[in-house]
C-alpha cells in the first residue's frame, strides 16, 4: 500500500489540495472537476464522480470537506469496481497469454515481471519472443528468461507467427503452466500492425484451438487519454480480456483508470508502481482510491 501510495502520490496531490478549504461550495466542486480532468479521468468519468459525489454528500450530510475528500474515495472505488480481476491460471494447459501494446509502454518488462510474478506462484512458464523485429525486446526478453529460469522461443529475424505457433506447440509437449508471447509493439514495413496482431493470434488457435485464453494490452499510465485510445483500438482489433497498466508511479494522470472503467471496462490485472520486480502489482479498486486520496 505504502509503495502505491507513493507512485500515485503526483495525481493525488493534486486533487487533495482541492479539499484543504473550509466549506463545501460551487466553488470547491470547480476545483474538484479541474483536477480530475487534469489527472486525465476524462469528462465522462469525471460528471459520473461528480454526480455520485454530490448525492453521496447530500446523504451522509456532509459539512467538511474532508468528509468529502473520503466519500470522493467511496465513489471512485466503485466506479473502479468493475476493472478488478484477477486473471485466471489452470483452466487450460498450458494457459497461452498474448501480450500487446506499443513500443515504450513497458511491454517486455512487463512481461519479465509477470513471468517472476507467474514462477512465484509456482507456474511453469515458456517465454515466446515474437517482437521479432526489434533486436532489443529479444535480448530483454532473454534476460527476464535467464533471471526467471524459465525457456524461451525465439527466431533471430523470425515471422512473429510463426514464432508464436513454435512456443505454443512445445508449451503443450513440454507440459508448460504458461505460455507468454510478446508481440511487436511497431513494425519497420507498410504492414499494418494490427494486421500483424491478428495474424498472430490466428496462429495461435491453430496451435492451439482454444488459445489464446488472454489478450492483454500493456499501456503507459503516463499517457492518459491516449492510452484510452490505444484500449480502444486494441480491443477492436484483439478482443481484450486485461490490462496491465504501467508507470504509474510518474504520473499525474493516474485518473486514467477511472476513464477506462466508464468508457471501457477491460480489467485491469495488474499495474506498475516502480521500477522493482515487486512494483508489478494485483489491482485492488479500494486500495487504488485510497492510495490516490490518502
Amino acid at each position: 500500500m505504502a509503495r502505491l501510495k507513493a507512485g500515485l502520490r503526483k495525481t493525488g496531490s493534486s486533487i487533495t489540495t482541492v479539499f484543504t478549504g473550509t466549506k463545501i461550495d460551487d466553488a470547491l466542486y470547480e476545483e474538484l472537476e479541474d483536477a480530475l480532468l487534469m489527472a486525465d479521468t476524462g469528462v465522462k468519468a469525471t460528471e459520473a464522480l461528480l454526480h455520485d459525489l454530490k448525492r453521496r454528500v447530500k446523504e451522509a450530510k456532509a459539512t467538511d470537506p474532508a468528509a468529502v475528500k473520503a466519500l470522493l474515495a467511496e465513489a471512485l472505488a466503485d466506479l473502479l469496481q468493475p476493472l478488478e480481476k484477477s486473471i485466471v491460471i489452470g483452466a487450460h494447459q498450458p494457459t497461452v497469454i498474448m501480450v500487446a501494446g506499443v513500443n515504450g509502454a513497458g511491454k517486455t518488462t512487463s512481461i519479465g515481471k509477470l513471468t517472476k510474478y507467474l514462477a512465484d506462484h509456482d507456474q511453469q512458464v515458456l517465454l515466446a519472443a515474437a517482437d521479432t523485429f526489434r533486436a532489443a525486446a529479444r535480448e530483454q526478453l532473454g534476460v527476464w528468461a535467464t533471471r526467471n529460469t524459465v525457456e524461451i522461443v525465439s527466431q533471430e529475424g523470425g515471422d512473429p507467427a510463426a514464432v508464436s505457433f513454435d512456443a505454443v506447440t512445445a508449451g503443450k509437449a513440454r507440459g508448460k503452466d504458461v505460455v507468454l508471447v510478446d508481440t511487436a509493439g511497431r513494425l519497420p514495413t507498410q504492414l499494418h500492425l494490427m494486421q500483424e496482431l491478428q495474424k498472430i493470434k490466428r496462429v495461435i488457435t491453430k496451435a492451439d484451438g482454444s488459445a489464446p485464453h488472454e489478450v492483454l494490452l500493456v499501456i503507459d499510465g503516463n499517457t492518459g487519454q491516449n492510452a484510452l485510445h490505444q484500449v480502444k483500438a486494441f480491443d477492436e482489433a484483439l478482443g481484450l480480456t486485461g490490462l496491465i497498466v504501467t508507470k504509474l508511479d510518474g504520473t499525474a494522470k493516474g485518473g486514467v483508470l477511472a476513464a477506462i472503467a466508464q468508457e471501457k471496462p477491460i480489467p485491469v490485472y495488474f499495474i506498475g508502481v516502480g521500477e522493482q520486480v515487486q512494483d508489478l502489482q494485483t489491482f485492488n479498486a479500494r486500495e487504488f482510491a485510497q492510495a490516490l486520496l490518502g
